[in-house]
């Protein structure tokens, strides 16, 4: 856990949030600036800065991340229409909450990257 940041104040809820899901390796919320009707965010409860971190147990949280990605698309209806998931790295991509997340976009049409 990193002290100043807002993903893992959200995690021992110091910063209060509805909790869509939670498991020991991950939690899954609503972004507050959504960009599409459904907008989640899909977290790590280790707090991991980005991409750049080589570790195995990395790897091992990716994979499971998508697994709840892909659970939480039919929870919340995206599973015919289609969704999107996006990983942020760094300032140029518009990361901005230094700890590895994902995001689960759908609800509407999204345009072509």
């Amino acid at each position: 856990m990193s002290d100043n940041c807002v993903f893992c104040m959200i995690k021992v809820r110091d910063i209060p949030s509805e909790f869509i899901y939670e498991d020991d390796r991950l939690f899954v919320i609503h972004d507050i600036n959504p960009v599409a009707p459904v907008h989640l965010l899909i977290i790590p409860t280790q707090h991991m800065t980005n991409l750049d971190e080589k570790a195995f147990s990395q790897e091992v949280i990716l994979g499971h991340m998508l697994s709840v990605a892909k659970d939480m698309a039919a929870l919340v209806g995206l599973s015919e229409s289609g969704f999107r998931i996006v990983i942020n790295q760094g300032l140029d991509s518009g990361q901005e909450v230094e700890h590895l997340h994902m995001h689960l976009l759908g609800g509407r049409r999204l345009s072509s990257m």
